[in-house]
Protein backbone atom coordinates (compact mmCIF):
# COMPACT_ATOMS: atom_id res chain seq x y z
CA UNK A 1 0.00 0.00 0.00
CA UNK A 2 1.15 3.19 -0.96
CA UNK A 3 1.35 6.15 1.72
CA UNK A 4 1.43 9.90 0.96
CA UNK A 5 3.73 12.40 2.41
CA UNK A 6 2.68 15.61 4.08
CA UNK A 7 4.80 17.43 1.44
CA UNK A 8 3.18 15.48 -1.26
CA UNK A 9 -0.29 16.18 -0.34
CA UNK A 10 1.11 20.02 0.16
CA UNK A 11 2.26 20.16 -4.06
CA UNK A 12 -0.67 18.38 -5.21
CA UNK A 13 -3.09 20.66 -3.11
CA UNK A 14 -1.16 23.50 -4.52
CA UNK A 15 -0.55 21.90 -7.80
CA UNK A 16 -4.90 22.11 -7.94
CA UNK A 17 -5.42 25.69 -6.75
CA UNK A 18 -2.74 26.53 -9.37
CA UNK A 19 -4.34 24.79 -12.30
CA UNK A 20 -8.13 25.81 -11.39
CA UNK A 21 -6.59 29.55 -11.43
CA UNK A 22 -4.97 29.06 -14.93
CA UNK A 23 -8.05 27.62 -16.46
CA UNK A 24 -9.93 29.57 -15.45
CA UNK A 25 -7.72 32.86 -15.57
CA UNK A 26 -7.92 31.55 -19.15
CA UNK A 27 -11.64 30.79 -19.81
CA UNK A 28 -12.63 34.07 -18.01
CA UNK A 29 -10.18 36.32 -20.66
CA UNK A 30 -8.48 37.60 -17.41
CA UNK A 31 -5.12 36.85 -18.77
CA UNK A 32 -3.30 36.12 -22.17
CA UNK A 33 -2.39 32.41 -22.86
CA UNK A 34 1.35 33.43 -22.68
CA UNK A 35 1.00 34.60 -19.24
CA UNK A 36 -0.87 31.84 -18.14
CA UNK A 37 0.16 28.82 -19.82
CA UNK A 38 3.47 29.45 -20.97
CA UNK A 39 5.15 28.14 -24.65
CA UNK A 40 3.26 24.77 -24.85
CA UNK A 41 6.17 22.97 -25.74
CA UNK A 42 5.48 20.25 -23.44
CA UNK A 43 2.07 18.98 -23.88
CA UNK A 44 2.84 16.79 -27.03
CA UNK A 45 5.43 13.70 -27.04
CA UNK A 46 6.99 11.67 -29.32
CA UNK A 47 5.15 8.33 -30.50
CA UNK A 48 7.69 6.42 -31.88
CA UNK A 49 5.44 3.31 -32.70
CA UNK A 50 3.39 6.43 -35.35
CA UNK A 51 6.63 7.52 -37.35
CA UNK A 52 5.99 7.97 -41.01
CA UNK A 53 8.16 6.79 -44.12
CA UNK A 54 6.21 8.48 -46.73
CA UNK A 55 9.46 8.22 -49.13
CA UNK A 56 10.24 12.24 -48.82
CA UNK A 57 13.56 11.29 -47.09
CA UNK A 58 15.76 9.58 -48.62
CA UNK A 59 17.48 6.51 -46.20
CA UNK A 60 15.06 5.94 -43.79
CA UNK A 61 17.19 3.15 -42.27
CA UNK A 62 19.92 5.27 -41.39
CA UNK A 63 17.29 7.42 -38.73
CA UNK A 64 18.26 6.59 -35.50
CA UNK A 65 16.97 8.27 -31.83
CA UNK A 66 19.10 11.47 -30.77
CA UNK A 67 20.00 12.40 -27.20
CA UNK A 68 18.98 15.86 -28.48
CA UNK A 69 15.61 15.57 -29.97
CA UNK A 70 13.31 14.34 -26.84
CA UNK A 71 12.22 11.70 -29.60
CA UNK A 72 13.15 12.95 -33.05
CA UNK A 73 15.45 10.33 -34.79
CA UNK A 74 18.29 11.27 -37.41
CA UNK A 75 21.30 11.10 -39.61
CA UNK A 76 23.57 13.09 -40.95
CA UNK A 77 26.98 13.14 -43.15
CA UNK A 78 29.51 11.77 -41.23
CA UNK A 79 32.14 14.35 -42.57
CA UNK A 80 29.72 16.88 -42.35
CA UNK A 81 31.25 20.62 -42.07
CA UNK A 82 27.88 22.58 -40.41
CA UNK A 83 30.30 25.57 -39.87
CA UNK A 84 30.28 26.56 -43.49
CA UNK A 85 26.35 26.59 -44.01
CA UNK A 86 25.48 30.61 -42.33
CA UNK A 87 22.46 31.23 -44.36
CA UNK A 88 19.29 28.89 -44.33
CA UNK A 89 16.45 28.30 -47.10
CA UNK A 90 12.89 27.02 -45.40
CA UNK A 91 11.35 25.24 -48.58
CA UNK A 92 7.85 25.34 -48.89
CA UNK A 93 6.55 23.07 -46.53
CA UNK A 94 3.79 20.26 -47.93
CA UNK A 95 1.09 18.07 -46.49
CA UNK A 96 -0.16 14.50 -46.30
CA UNK A 97 -3.64 13.49 -44.41
CA UNK A 98 -3.90 10.61 -42.36
CA UNK A 99 -6.05 7.62 -43.78
CA UNK A 100 -9.29 7.24 -41.52
CA UNK A 101 -9.54 5.04 -39.05
CA UNK A 102 -12.82 4.14 -39.83
CA UNK A 103 -12.66 3.16 -44.06
CA UNK A 104 -16.45 4.23 -44.09
CA UNK A 105 -15.53 7.79 -43.15
CA UNK A 106 -13.94 10.20 -45.38
CA UNK A 107 -11.47 12.74 -43.88
CA UNK A 108 -12.12 15.95 -45.17
CA UNK A 109 -9.37 19.38 -44.14
CA UNK A 110 -10.08 22.77 -44.95
CA UNK A 111 -7.36 24.13 -46.92
CA UNK A 112 -7.33 27.40 -45.14
CA UNK A 113 -6.49 25.45 -42.38
CA UNK A 114 -3.68 23.80 -44.25
CA UNK A 115 -2.29 26.92 -45.50
CA UNK A 116 -2.41 28.34 -41.83
CA UNK A 117 -0.44 25.50 -40.36
CA UNK A 118 2.30 25.45 -42.86
CA UNK A 119 2.43 29.74 -42.46
CA UNK A 120 2.63 29.07 -38.71
CA UNK A 121 5.15 26.47 -38.78
CA UNK A 122 7.46 28.21 -41.84
CA UNK A 123 7.13 31.55 -39.48
CA UNK A 124 8.34 29.85 -36.18
CA UNK A 125 11.51 27.96 -37.89
CA UNK A 126 12.17 31.81 -39.20
CA UNK A 127 12.06 33.46 -35.64
CA UNK A 128 14.19 30.42 -33.86
CA UNK A 129 16.76 30.50 -36.98
CA UNK A 130 17.17 34.35 -37.11
CA UNK A 131 19.17 35.03 -34.04
CA UNK A 132 22.06 32.48 -35.62
CA UNK A 133 21.75 32.45 -39.51
CA UNK A 134 20.51 34.87 -42.12
CA UNK A 135 17.13 33.07 -43.71
CA UNK A 136 17.05 33.62 -47.53
CA UNK A 137 14.89 32.68 -50.65
CA UNK A 138 16.81 31.64 -52.66
CA UNK A 139 20.10 28.23 -52.82
CA UNK A 140 23.33 28.95 -53.41
CA UNK A 141 26.78 29.11 -51.39
CA UNK A 142 26.87 28.74 -47.97
CA UNK A 143 22.96 27.83 -47.55
CA UNK A 144 21.12 24.71 -46.29
CA UNK A 145 18.53 24.29 -48.05
CA UNK A 146 15.40 22.65 -45.53
CA UNK A 147 12.70 20.46 -47.32
CA UNK A 148 9.85 19.92 -44.55
CA UNK A 149 6.93 17.57 -45.29
CA UNK A 150 3.45 17.10 -42.34
CA UNK A 151 3.24 13.65 -42.49
CA UNK A 152 0.18 11.69 -41.17
CA UNK A 153 -1.90 14.98 -39.93
CA UNK A 154 -4.47 14.40 -37.90
CA UNK A 155 -6.96 16.64 -35.87
CA UNK A 156 -8.28 16.76 -32.61
CA UNK A 157 -11.60 15.28 -32.68
CA UNK A 158 -13.04 18.33 -30.57
CA UNK A 159 -16.82 16.83 -30.45
CA UNK A 160 -15.38 14.22 -28.81
CA UNK A 161 -13.20 15.65 -26.10
CA UNK A 162 -16.15 17.55 -25.03
CA UNK A 163 -18.39 14.54 -24.53
CA UNK A 164 -15.70 12.89 -22.49
CA UNK A 165 -15.67 16.21 -20.03
CA UNK A 166 -18.79 16.28 -19.95
CA UNK A 167 -18.72 12.98 -18.40
CA UNK A 168 -18.56 12.86 -14.57
CA UNK A 169 -15.15 11.60 -13.75
CA UNK A 170 -13.96 10.09 -17.20
CA UNK A 171 -10.49 12.07 -17.17
CA UNK A 172 -9.29 9.62 -14.12
CA UNK A 173 -10.04 6.56 -17.19
CA UNK A 174 -9.03 9.26 -19.92
CA UNK A 175 -5.80 10.27 -17.63
CA UNK A 176 -4.51 6.57 -17.98
CA UNK A 177 -5.50 5.53 -21.62
CA UNK A 178 -2.82 6.40 -23.30
CA UNK A 179 -0.14 4.65 -21.58
CA UNK A 180 -2.47 1.37 -21.41
CA UNK A 181 -2.80 1.31 -25.00
CA UNK A 182 0.55 2.42 -26.24
CA UNK A 183 -0.04 6.07 -26.47
CA UNK A 184 2.45 8.67 -24.59
CA UNK A 185 1.02 9.00 -21.16
CA UNK A 186 -2.02 11.99 -20.95
CA UNK A 187 -2.66 11.30 -24.80
CA UNK A 188 -6.51 9.92 -25.32
CA UNK A 189 -7.71 8.32 -28.59
CA UNK A 190 -9.25 11.77 -30.26
CA UNK A 191 -6.04 13.72 -29.98
CA UNK A 192 -4.70 15.47 -32.78
CA UNK A 193 -1.36 14.49 -33.97
CA UNK A 194 1.42 15.35 -36.85
CA UNK A 195 4.48 13.68 -38.22
CA UNK A 196 7.57 15.70 -39.49
CA UNK A 197 9.89 14.57 -42.04
CA UNK A 198 12.89 16.83 -42.74
CA UNK A 199 15.79 16.84 -45.27
CA UNK A 200 18.80 19.13 -45.29
CA UNK A 201 20.45 19.61 -48.53
CA UNK A 202 23.27 21.50 -49.66
CA UNK A 203 22.24 24.96 -51.57
CA UNK A 204 25.26 24.35 -54.58
CA UNK A 205 25.11 20.71 -55.32
CA UNK A 206 21.88 19.76 -53.63
CA UNK A 207 23.84 16.76 -51.67
CA UNK A 208 21.58 15.61 -48.91
CA UNK A 209 23.40 16.34 -45.58
CA UNK A 210 21.38 15.21 -42.86
CA UNK A 211 17.97 14.18 -42.43
CA UNK A 212 15.06 14.02 -39.16
CA UNK A 213 11.89 12.73 -38.63
CA UNK A 214 9.48 12.48 -35.61
CA UNK A 215 5.70 12.14 -34.54
CA UNK A 216 4.03 13.89 -31.78
CA UNK A 217 0.99 13.23 -30.48
CA UNK A 218 -0.76 15.72 -28.21
CA UNK A 219 -1.85 14.67 -24.60
CA UNK A 220 -4.79 16.50 -22.81
CA UNK A 221 -3.82 15.17 -19.45
CA UNK A 222 0.14 16.18 -19.64
CA UNK A 223 2.25 16.93 -16.70
CA UNK A 224 5.52 17.89 -15.86
CA UNK A 225 6.25 17.56 -12.16
CA UNK A 226 10.17 18.18 -12.76
CA UNK A 227 9.11 21.66 -13.44
CA UNK A 228 7.20 22.76 -10.32
CA UNK A 229 3.67 23.62 -9.33
CA UNK A 230 2.89 26.39 -11.49
CA UNK A 231 4.66 25.02 -14.44
CA UNK A 232 3.54 21.59 -13.35
CA UNK A 233 -0.30 23.66 -13.59
CA UNK A 234 0.61 25.24 -16.65
CA UNK A 235 1.30 22.01 -18.36
CA UNK A 236 -1.52 20.27 -17.42
CA UNK A 237 -3.86 23.78 -18.43
CA UNK A 238 -2.27 23.94 -22.00
CA UNK A 239 -3.05 20.59 -22.76
CA UNK A 240 -7.07 20.52 -21.19
CA UNK A 241 -7.34 23.59 -22.49
CA UNK A 242 -5.92 22.39 -26.29
CA UNK A 243 -7.91 19.38 -26.37
CA UNK A 244 -10.56 22.09 -27.24
CA UNK A 245 -8.90 23.39 -30.48
CA UNK A 246 -8.50 20.96 -33.76
CA UNK A 247 -5.17 22.30 -34.75
CA UNK A 248 -3.18 23.03 -31.14
CA UNK A 249 -1.51 20.47 -30.48
CA UNK A 250 0.20 20.94 -34.39
CA UNK A 251 1.27 24.11 -33.56
CA UNK A 252 2.58 22.84 -30.26
CA UNK A 253 4.01 20.70 -32.13
CA UNK A 254 5.69 22.78 -34.57
CA UNK A 255 7.00 25.01 -31.60
CA UNK A 256 8.97 22.34 -29.60
CA UNK A 257 10.47 20.98 -33.66
CA UNK A 258 11.12 24.52 -34.46
CA UNK A 259 13.52 25.10 -31.34
CA UNK A 260 15.18 21.58 -30.94
CA UNK A 261 15.98 22.56 -35.01
CA UNK A 262 17.46 25.83 -34.25
CA UNK A 263 19.22 24.67 -30.68
CA UNK A 264 20.80 21.86 -32.89
CA UNK A 265 22.28 23.95 -35.43
CA UNK A 266 24.00 26.17 -33.14
CA UNK A 267 25.39 23.51 -31.44
CA UNK A 268 26.96 21.66 -34.88
CA UNK A 269 27.83 25.11 -36.24
CA UNK A 270 29.62 26.39 -32.88
CA UNK A 271 27.84 29.55 -32.44
CA UNK A 272 24.88 31.03 -29.65
CA UNK A 273 21.36 30.24 -30.73
CA UNK A 274 21.37 33.98 -29.10
CA UNK A 275 23.57 35.45 -31.20
CA UNK A 276 23.14 37.07 -34.26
Amino acid sequence: MAFTTPNKVFYFNKLGVCLTLAVTAVLSGCASDQSVLGNGTTITASDTARMTKSGFLSDYARLKPTKWGEGIQCWSEPNLRASKYDKVLVSRIVVSIAPPKDKDKEVTVDPSDLKTLTDYFHDVLVKDLKPQMQVVDKAGPGVVVMRIALTDLVPTQVQDSIAGTLIPYAFVVEASSGSATGRPAGSTPYMGETGMEMQFRDGVTGAVLAECRDTEIGRKYAADMNSGVVGAAQTWASGYLNSFQQWSYAKNAFDKWAALVAQRMAEMRGVSAEKK
